[in-house]
């Protein structure tokens, strides 16, 4: 059986992501550190699931303890949603967001490339793209302009993702934008 490690997985998405990987058959490590979630939602995926999901309330910015997971859990793929959401609190607190959300990746990239951990998506946002000129938008339309410091860190940690991937050719990396 494979095993994924979500970040963020007691949040909204992230629960109802680890569900769905449950029904597909697949392993479930969860990582989150319960900023924006509640350690009750651990008992609804199982209650929803049958399945008592392997949970880890560290922070992903935390180095050393995610090593100690990614030693231990041994998974196969990563969907990282952990990150500081609010747009409001993103402008009075930017570098607390930079700080959680561009650190928190930097982490797993890191940690991606020393246990050789080649799969990740990435919850972006369609924040990326600034003030739109038209919707829908398509995934090709230009990025950039971003109006708030957590769509500029969605970005920034798009960047990033691009840049391992050209470093790291075996790397499969998806970026969803809601």
């Amino acid at each position: 059986m494979k095993k994924v490690l979500v970040t963020g997985g007691t949040g909204y998405i992230g629960s109802h992501t680890v569900i769905d990987l449950y029904k597909n058959g697949y392993d479930v490590i969860i990582v989150d550190n319960l900023c924006n979630s509640k350690i009750e939602v651990l008992n609804r995926i199982t209650k929803i699931s049958g399945k008592n999901p392997t949970f880890y309330q560290i922070s992903v910015q935390d180095k050393e303890k995610m090593r100690e997971v990614f030693e231990k859990e041994e998974f196969d793929s990563i969907i990282h949603f952990a990150g500081l959401k609010s747009v409001g609190e993103s402008v009075l607190y930017p570098e607390k967001y930079i700080e959680n959300n561009i650190g928190s990746s930097k982490v797993l990239l890191e940690l991606m490339e020393e246990y050789k951990v080649n799969n990740i998506v990435f919850s972006s946002s369609a924040t990326v793209y600034g003030t739109p000129d038209h919707v829908p938008l398509c995934e090709d339309d230009p990025v950039g302009g971003c109006t708030n410091p957590y769509g500029q860190t969605k970005l920034d940690i798009e960047y990033l993702l691009k840049d391992y991937a050209k470093v790291h050719p075996e790397a499969n990396i998806a970026i969803l934008r809601y």
